[in-house]
């Protein structure tokens, strides 16, 4: 979900679903598989922020909760080692309690 006053990331993010739904779709003659992990609140220095505070759609500042970022690598390893008859299309990692429907 987007945050308060991130257009340009949010279209960047929505830009990257349809292109890698164009990509899977495109793959299948090569058998070639297309997935798409979205990663919300993993603990690096871009979220470093977040765990202190980060603005809500109701205009508070909340602190979220994050996750460590080898989740995410242990994700990619899972759905790498799929067989190519297994298609994995979409994932969303996030943290326990952070706010994603309508921010809230």
């Amino acid at each position: 979900m987007p945050r308060p006053g991130s257009a340009a990331y949010t279209t960047s993010k929505h830009a990257i679903t349809g292109l890698t739904r164009a990509l899977a779709l495109d793959g299948r003659a090569h058998d070639i598989a297309v997935g798409q992990i979205d990663i919300g609140n993993a603990a690096t220095e871009m979220t470093a922020g977040i765990a202190v505070g980060a603005r809500q759609a109701d205009g508070t500042v909340r602190p979220e909760p994050t996750f460590d970022p080898q989740h995410v690598a242990d994700a990619v390893v899972a759905m790498a080692q799929l067989p190519l008859g297994v298609s994995v299309p979409s994932m969303t990692i996030l943290a326990t309690g952070m706010p994603y429907a309508g921010r809230g």
